[in-house]
């Protein structure tokens, strides 16, 4: 999921550091993503506590604020100091709502890991769309019918301007005379190639910074950086490629990190070239024929 996001933040033409991001699901994906992009925000320069108030959780109860009684040690990580929504409107129940929330802040970023079908709705992303050029939304939750909310809606509510992935497999958008197709996230980009950078780099160790660097090798593979149409994530039949790409990144970090013997760069793709295997299967011929 993080390399879709890099590739989108370049893709929208700003950088880590401008990002202001609400996640709709406070629980363990949820958090693991905001942990995730905090450190990225923290590489970026910001201090851990200004990376902290750039991200926003809502859940049921919603969003996570310091006054709340009921967060894990995890979630109050990322409550945000009441003061800050003092003023803001409640919900009869005295909750701060996902919608509220996209009303105040200025979110380029909208990740939802509720599992709630439909719940960014047309209010929120016009919302996104008004105060963004390129609101970034990511309806992560699967399977399919209980995703946030479905592609089509989303570039209609953003004029076509939203960028999106999806937890779930949805087909391309046909919008305005163009054939948008829409990015799945999936591991498959990621956990092989990191696998394959530790082995060739002699890794004794995965830390978040290699995953962090991982991520963003993916990012920069991202069709989307060529045509705003392309998805952002690049097609299977290049992912030998990429993994390549990611796995040298990933190697790099292990050796700034001190996780692996250093070498020179011409002999670490030259290790992840060797490393890097093919199922071929044999024609088998029976003994009798």
């Amino acid at each position: 999921m993080l390399g879709a996001l890099i590739g989108a933040i370049k893709a929208s033409g700003t950088g880590m550091k401008d990002q202001e991001i609400v996640f709709f699901g406070a629980g363990a994906a949820g958090i693991g993503v905001a942990d995730y992009l905090r450190e990225a925000l923290a590489q970026t320069g910001l201090s851990e506590e200004e990376a902290r108030r750039r991200i926003w959780i809502v859940n049921r109860g919603g969003v996570l604020h310091s006054e709340r009684k009921d967060l894990s040690p995890e979630q109050r990580v990322y409550a945000q100091p009441v003061e800050r929504i003092a003023s803001w409107q409640r919900t009869a129940e005295g909750k701060v709502d996902l919608e509220t929330v996209v009303r105040n802040v200025r979110a380029t970023i909208l990740i939802g890991l509720s599992t709630v079908r439909d719940s960014f709705t047309e209010p929120i992303v016009r919302e996104m769309a008004r105060k963004v050029e390129r609101p970034i939304i990511f309806p992560l939750s699967n399977p399919t019918d209980r995703s946030e909310a479905i592609p089509s809606d989303l570039l209609a509510w953003s004029d076509g301007r939203a960028l999106i992935a999806t937890g779930s497999p949805f087909p391309a958008v046909d919008f305005r005379g163009r054939r948008i197709p829409i990015a799945q996230c999936n591991n498959v980009y990621i956990f092989p190639a990191v696998g394959l950078g530790l082995v060739a780099a002699g890794a004794r160790r995965v830390t978040d910074k290699m995953m962090i660097a991982a991520a963003r090798a993916l990012g920069e593979n991202s069709p989307a950086l060529r045509d705003p149409a392309e998805p952002l994530l690049p097609s299977l039949k290049d992912l030998r490629r990429v993994a390549r790409d990611i796995a040298f990144a990933v190697g790099q970090e292990a050796q700034r990190s001190g996780g692996a013997q250093p070498m020179s760069p011409e002999e670490l793709r030259d290790r992840i070239a060797a490393t890097q295997w093919t199922p071929e299967y044999p024609r088998l011929i029976p003994a009798d024929a």
